[in-house]
């Protein structure tokens, strides 16, 4: 265990050890009995302290223990001094198991067990904790029991953080006691303590703290992962923010019977395709939020009532979180002509998932223009009949590299405040760029450079927050390829942070990426991970074929999107295609040539990027459909993934799992599917 080579035993500690396991099977029997007829004598109290002090890990005997002790305190003739008399007895009981094993999870819950029964001085239990910290000073047991007893004796974060500085100054290697020191300083940030009301005070301090220890040792990981926890401190705001939104602030919606028309006057992000006569305001935060309603979004518009509109978290079914929120606003058939103004948070009620408030309110306003016309049925719907080709990309018309930076920039909500950082960010960052491009120069570190990475990173975006630049994205590329290269192992990680960062740099350069004002070509670029969705919002077609995407967690944002190609990737189940269940416009979709039907389990159901997978196959037996048909029982992956789809074409060809009786299912699912495979349906 932790690279140590196991020794062989000896005669003598093979003898040993089955003797002991003897002993222990006789005590363990004879706790039993007395254990399930409820026999709580002396006896039977003193024969599981034995049983504890050979096996400290024993559930069983510490709940017998529990259930002893209840006895007793409950006796009539029971008074205080008997009371901590028994309570003493477990003290010592537990005292001698941790000699045993000062690890053991259950000899630490039952003398915490012990002490809230209020009957036991705590003032010991320091000097206790002291000895074991001394055996063993990375021991998270007794620093997460030391954090119980330092509240319990209401001990200042102040001196607990002198304690865990004091410890690390021992030893710079004792992660426990920067763990310890991270949770002290998170608890006083909160609290708004004293010296440690401001982070630009506190945070400087901290890094040149933990340079000490990286400087020392830059093997040695535990200052690293403090390190990566002050970066956090300083990057991350607090309060939730709207990201972006769709449609973006000042555009306009142009929609023409069933269909959307871009004209030149008009945004160029705004050609929606919808036969529902509805289309979505899409909301995007920049961290997962709750209580997303009409009342804290107000949507004003002439047509429309702001009660009647229902707000739907993008994520888990059963979850009412999410980054992304999404509401459908319903428009008239008849010509209308009208301004949208959303306000998101003038009323209190939006939520992050760590607890702080939605404080400071956006709003974005947006054109609606409907144009009533009859469809000709000699017409082909713009959503039918295409593939992803080149020349489809071109169809609509071409646009200047400008005005499609502009369309990136609509769709940003420029919070005032958040335009520019602190300056005591900005510094912190330049200087720990500058400290770490010093200590790559002297030494070959690969933690060193995935942190180089990760600063410049949040530089850039603390810098460009709204000017989808990375100044530094040549730099961090070049980081990502040699991690590749030096850590084999992590290499799927490596490459994922580098395929989010090739895909920023590639819509930096928008003018080769995009050839139409709805759609966007991303292929060929050996992508294995997507991001940067708040930026997509406005794309209807999108060619992500031949890159190796193992999972499209946050494509279910992009809720435009009616044409998709994901061929030749390395998809390898169904199930990594449930966010497509949350695309309603989705009428296209390429999976050929991917991996789908190559494991027979399905791993990703259990190992899963994205939570959303976890859901699948969770209304089974509640679905009549399914349980009266024996083909789709046996593909009910396929169902649950497919039948709320609306597809009018889909290819499936080059997996192992698209035979002709899987087809035959598709179709069975799907009875509005047209084209499977290219091939004309009846």
């Amino acid at each position: 265990m932790h690279g140590r080579p196991r020794k062989a035993p000896k005669p003598e500690d093979e003898a040993a050890s089955s003797a002991k396991a003897q002993k222990l099977r006789a005590l363990q029997t004879q706790f039993f009995t007395f254990h399930h007829n409820k026999i709580y004598t002396k006896e039977a109290v003193e024969l599981s302290a034995k049983l504890l002090e050979i096996n400290p890990e024993s559930y069983t005997a510490w709940n017998y223990r529990k259930l002893a002790v209840e006895h007793y305190l409950n006796l009539p003739d029971c008074n205080p001094d008997s009371i901590k008399s028994v309570l003493d007895d477990e003290l010592r009981v537990v005292e001698n198991a941790l000699r045993q094993n000062f690890k053991s999870y259950g000899a630490w819950h039952h003398r915490k067990w012990v002490l809230s029964k209020g009957h036991s001085s705590i003032d010991n239990e320091l000097r206790l904790l002291d000895k074991f910290q001394k055996a063993d000073s990375r021991n998270f047991h007794a620093w997460n029991y030391r954090r119980y007893v330092a509240e319990s004796m209401k001990r200042s974060e102040q001196d607990e953080l002198k304690y865990a500085e004091d410890m690390i100054y021992t030893n710079f290697s004792n992660y426990s006691a920067w763990h310890n020191r991270s949770v002290l300083l998170s608890a006083l940030f909160e609290k708004k303590a004293g010296g440690f009301l401001l982070k630009e005070k506190v945070l400087p301090e901290e890094y040149e703290f933990i340079h000490q220890a990286i400087f020392t040792d830059p093997d040695d990981q535990s200052g690293w992962f403090y390190h990566l926890w002050l970066l956090d401190q300083t990057v991350t705001t607090d309060s939730p923010l709207l990201a972006s939104s769709w449609p973006g602030h000042g555009s306009d919606v142009l929609l023409v019977g069933d269909r959307c028309y871009n004209g030149s006057a008009f945004s160029p992000f705004s050609a929606l395709h919808s036969d529902s006569g509805s289309f979505p305001i899409v909301l995007y935060f920049n961290q997962p939020v709750g209580g997303v309603n009409s009342s804290t979004v107000t949507v004003e518009c002439g047509f429309n009532k702001n009660e009647d509109l229902f707000w739907k978290p993008l994520s888990a079914s059963n979850s009412q979180t999410a980054q992304v929120w999404v509401a459908h606003l319903k428009v008239p058939s008849s010509d209308l002509h009208s301004t949208v103004e959303v306000s998101v948070g003038h009323s209190k009620g939006i939520i992050s998932t760590r607890g702080f408030v939605y404080s400071h309110p956006s709003m974005f306003s947006f054109k609606v223009h409907v144009q009533p016309m009859e469809r000709d049925s000699s017409q082909v719907s713009v959503a039918e009949n295409i593939s992803l080709r080149e020349e489809n990309f071109k169809v609509y018309g071409t646009q200047s590299e400008e005005s499609i930076i502009d369309s990136f920039d609509q769709l940003i909500i420029k919070n005032g405040h958040e335009t520019t950082a602190s300056n005591w960010r900005f510094e912190a960052l330049a200087k720990e760029i500058e400290c770490f491009r010093e200590l790559l120069s002297l030494v070959d570190c690969k933690i060193g450079k995935l942190t180089l990475a990760r600063l410049l990173k949040a530089y850039d975006a603390m810098s460009y927050p709204f000017a989808n630049k990375l100044v530094h994205s040549e730099e961090v590329l070049e980081l990502y390829s040699d991690l590749m290269k030096l850590d084999p192992t992590h290499y799927q990680f490596y490459k994922d942070e580098h395929s989010i960062v090739l895909l920023q740099k590639y819509k930096d350069s928008a003018s080769s990426a995009i050839c139409d004002p709805i759609c966007l070509r991303l292929n060929n670029l050996s992508l294995s991970r997507m991001g940067a969705f708040e930026k997509l919002l406005w794309v209807q077609m999108l060619d992500l074929s031949h890159n190796e995407l193992q999972s499209i967690e946050g494509l279910e944002a992009m809720q435009l999107l009616s044409c998709l190609s994901l061929r030749n990737n390395k998809l390898r189940s169904l199930t990594t295609l449930e966010p497509l269940r949350k695309l309603k416009s989705l009428r296209i979709l390429d999976i050929s040539y991917n991996q789908i039907g190559d494991q027979s389990i399905d791993t990703t159901r259990y190992v899963c990027s994205s939570p959303l997978s976890h859901s699948v196959g969770s209304e089974l037996n509640r679905d009549e459909t399914v349980t009266s048909d024996v083909a789709l029982i046996n593909n009910w992956e396929a169902f649950f993934i497919f039948k709320d789809f609306n597809l009018n074409q889909l290819d499936i060809v080059g997996n192992t799992i698209a035979d002709e009786k899987f087809k035959s299912v598709l179709v069975k699912i799907m009875p509005k599917l047209k084209q499977l495979d290219g091939k004309l349906l009846d």
